[in-house]
């Protein structure tokens, strides 16, 4: 499949291509001369280093605007030569926890489409932000970034609406006091050593446990444990799938990693849903 790479790979060019633009040595030699003049007032020394200063600022500003350069085409070359349309801003809603965290969250870029034939689904870059105040009320703003994919699942409805699979946290003689104080959740826990070593699960309640363990076969387990990348996790609530690592994935092999993996992972549960007969309908 070709296409670019990654971002990386043209910002060289489109940092050259600026330079090489009057219009742009015409604002940075204004703005050094500006500054410079500024300067000259308390004398010659801080006029030349006003000049060099500005000077590297406004070389330092064309270098980000070609670094936003490229990293919009390399994202308009994916979306592109993967047959997938891409959004700048667009909201993915509260629809699973992860999406829910943080004061505010906001996509970065999202491509959406079929993600693999007959699937429909979106990868994106996306982020949550937490906000915080200091004792002068001075605001600050910390960014958690993450690639993530999400499909829409009806089909699993009847079977399960709450399931959390997470990357594996604290201390494990911690574990019985932590799930004292879960009111709506329950630890699951499978006769697999490397999954234990590398998630913790949680179901709702109410959630069937005999379908859920028929979903971690032995194979699911073994792919869940070997193949997906560090800090990856999942979360499934009613009926929305959502598969995530931290940090934004910037190249096409990153991001290919990232739509294979969510695609794998939907495809079985989509599978054991239609392997399954239909239950007792279950109260909303």
């Amino acid at each position: 499949m070709t296409g670019i790479e990654d971002a990386n790979s043209l910002r060289g060019a489109k940092f050259k291509e600026l330079l090489g633009k009057p219009k742009t040595w015409i604002l940075i030699v204004a703005g050094s001369l500006v500054m410079a003049t500024a300067g000259a007032i308390a004398g010659p020394v801080l006029a030349v280093v006003g000049f060099v200063v500005a000077f590297l600022i406004g070389v330092g500003i064309t270098f980000w605007i070609a670094d936003s350069r490229a990293a919009k085409a390399f994202y308009e070359s994916y979306a592109e030569t993967r047959g997938l349309t891409k959004w700048s801003s667009k909201s993915l809603g509260g629809v699973t926890p992860l999406l829910r965290k943080g004061d505010k969250q906001r996509v970065d870029v999202l491509f959406e489409g079929e993600l693999a034939p007959g699937l429909e689904g979106q990868l994106a870059l996306w982020t949550f932000v937490v906000e915080t105040r200091d004792s002068k009320g001075n605001e600050t703003e910390v960014d958690y970034p993450f690639t993530l994919v999400l499909f829409s699942l009806p089909e699993t409805l009847p079977y399960l609406r709450d399931l959390r699979v997470q990357r594996k946290s604290g201390f494990k003689a911690l574990e019985k006091f932590e799930d004292a104080f879960r009111r709506s959740h329950e630890r699951v826990t499978l006769e697999s050593e490397a999954m234990r070593d590398r998630y913790e699960i949680f179901r709702g309640k109410d959630e069937d446990e005999v379908w859920l363990r028929r979903l971690f076969s032995p194979s699911f387990i073994v792919w869940l444990s070997e193949t997906p990348p560090e800090k990856f996790a999942f979360e499934l609530e009613n009926g929305w799938l959502c598969a995530f690592v931290p940090k934004h994935r910037q190249s096409a092999a990153g991001l290919d990693e990232m739509t294979a993996i969510g695609v794998h992972l939907a495809e079985r549960i989509r599978e054991e849903a239609a392997q399954s007969s239909a239950p007792t309908e279950r109260q909303n």
